[in-house]
């Protein structure tokens, strides 16, 4: 997949949009998952060094689904960028203002009043539209007549076709940052291209979701070792699947809340002698303690490997984050479902629309 990149961007002088993920979990004020946040910093850094004019947008939580459950207007405090702009700022180094609207008018008043104050604006949670999930093209079209450019910066929103992914990126020049380049090219290699033994840890919840990448491993990858919900799941379905697929043999207590002692030596075996890996979902309940063995000692095998590793989803990088371990990997991935679609070959709209003609 060869996309177009932001290096080939022209951005001197140019109101950029650039479609970041913020979408991270915070405790008040705190923002308890920053790496989503860490990973756009190289791109925006580049646009303002290159004299373009950031503004960023994102989406955070699910407003609709609240307000759908809670009628009134409390929803729109609760999922407003105001609760973690502090700690945004912080994190990127820059002054950032908020735009409340996406309405031109406002866009342009901000611009006027405030761009001599900050570094780069944030447009308002995106979610907070309709439109945005409708991929409505006369929104689209509204939105980007305020803007030159377009940068996607969001590997976790590519495989949603929705107006901030797809919709403004067909109305502008549109490039991907440096940091979904990285996801293109590491994802890549290892669903077509893995080194030998090649093995792909999968765990979490969701058994439906997670087939088709399972099912997608054992055709190029030698071991697909499964803990996790998924794996009880499967037990408890009958599941038959091919000899690769290795399930496990014991658990940590009758409630199979983690793998056991004899699963993890089996695993930890595979996993020593493997030139690939690929990690996706927690191996139990890691976040209740003892039940986090499993995970820990797994995410401490494939550091100690060797292997070119690629790690994704948000439980799973929560755990890289706690043991300090992220120097040891290869690369940590910003996406979760997008990851499992990508590799599973699903199609990815917000990439699609990036590829050179």
């Amino acid at each position: 997949m060869k996309i177009k990149k932001i290096q080939n961007a022209d951005l001197k002088g140019k109101n950029v949009l650039v479609r970041v993920s913020f979408n991270v979990p915070y405790e008040g004020n705190v923002i308890k998952e920053p790496y989503k946040i860490e990973t756009v910093k190289k791109t925006i850094d580049y646009i303002i060094a290159q004299g373009g004019k950031v503004t960023m947008m994102s989406n955070l939580g699910r407003p609709e689904e609240y307000q759908k459950e809670h009628p009134g207007l409390e929803w729109m405090s609760m999922f407003s960028f105001n609760n973690i702009i502090g700690e945004i700022q912080k994190i990127l180094e820059l002054k950032i203002k908020i735009i409340p609207s996406c309405d031109s008018n406002v866009i342009n008043k901000y611009r006027l009043q405030h761009s001599d104050q900050c570094d780069a604006f944030l447009l308002e949670n995106i979610k907070f539209y309709k439109e945005e999930g409708e991929n409505d093209e006369n929104f689209a079209s509204r939105l980007a007549e305020n803007f030159d450019v377009f940068v996607n910066e969001s590997f976790s929103d590519c495989h949603r076709g929705f107006v901030s992914t797809v919709g403004v990126a067909k109305k502008l020049p549109s490039f991907a940052g440096f940091q979904l380049q990285k996801e293109v090219e590491n994802l890549s290699r290892v669903k077509d291209h893995p080194e030998h033994p090649a093995v792909a840890i999968i765990g979490g919840a969701k058994i439906e979701t997670k087939l088709p990448l399972i099912n997608s491993f054992v055709k190029n990858y030698d071991f697909v070792l499964v803990g996790g919900k998924i794996a009880n799941e499967a037990i408890d379905a009958k599941m038959n699947f091919d000899s690769k697929v290795i399930l496990p043999m014991d658990f940590a207590n009758e409630g199979r809340l983690d793998i056991g002692e004899k699963t993890i030596e089996k695993f930890c075996e595979i996993i020593s002698h493997a030139e690939t890996i690929v990690w996706n979902g927690p191996m139990g309940l890691f976040e209740k303690k003892p039940y986090d063995n499993g995970t820990r000692k797994i995410l401490e095998a494939i550091s100690e490997s060797g292997a070119f590793s690629v790690i994704g989803g948000g439980e799973s990088v929560q755990a890289v984050n706690e043991s300090n371990l992220e120097h040891e990997l290869s690369f940590i991935s910003t996406g979760g479902g997008a990851m499992l679609e990508f590799l599973s070959g699903e199609p990815m709209p917000g990439l699609e629309v990036l590829i050179e003609k």
